[in-house]
């Protein structure tokens, strides 16, 4: 499940190029006369349109950051309010994450994907495309990139969750493989590593 996260997550990273592209193509021609006027005597300008270019803009912009959700949660890269929890143990952490995964995350990814179904399928229905008249037409293609996405973000909670009962009550082997692959930690003293690295501590002699 992470690999398959992990690897669309960084092929759709390569999508900021061509954004940035459309954005800077589109600014320049509307913006410097000689450019606009002459763009507009071409006969397949109608492919490069102001209204194309800015649909293709946002198309391809909701196309990454779907795609990116899961990835993000895996890497740990998406907002947290950590006021209270990074003050936790790494195993308290490790229990409150779980907890909100399968209270919050877990429903709010079916009830996305459900919703995203019936999104798409109206879209398709309707053959729904742009606004405007000259805008890009099948609009319910890159709304099936909600479904994608969020399939990618359920795969990303599962696969934590697996891992963070491995971390909670698997064995050595398995707690040890969960603390490599886990990054929800936020653990920034000495102690603390220690203890994420160790959280059953040894048995006493007696």
């Amino acid at each position: 499940m992470d690999v398959i996260t992990l690897r669309v997550g960084k092929a759709a990273g390569w999508l900021i190029i061509p954004i940035i592209i459309l954005i800077m193509f589109d600014v320049l021609t509307r913006k410097i006369d000689f450019l606009r006027i002459g763009m507009s005597e071409l006969s397949w300008y109608w492919l490069i349109e102001p209204i194309k270019v800015q649909d293709m803009q946002w198309h391809l912009h909701g196309v990454l950051l779907l795609l990116s959700f899961g990835f993000g949660y895996l890497m740990n890269a998406h907002v947290r309010v950590d006021i209270f929890r990074e003050k936790l143990s790494a195993i308290s952490q490790a229990r409150l994450e779980l907890i909100g995964l399968l209270v919050m995350a877990l429903p709010y990814c079916l009830v996305l994907l459900y919703n995203s179904y019936i999104f798409v399928e109206i879209s398709f229905l309707q053959n729904e495309g742009s606004e405007s008249l000259t805008g890009i037409p099948k609009r319910y293609i890159v709304k099936t990139f909600t479904i994608v996405g969020f399939t990618l973000a359920l795969l990303a909670v599962l696969s934590t969750m697996i891992k963070l009962s491995a971390y909670i009550w698997g064995d050595k082997e398995a707690h040890d493989q969960a603390v490599e692959e886990l990054e929800i930690f936020a653990i920034d003293d000495e102690h603390a590593g220690h203890q994420r690295h160790q959280p059953h501590p040894p048995a006493t002699m007696t």
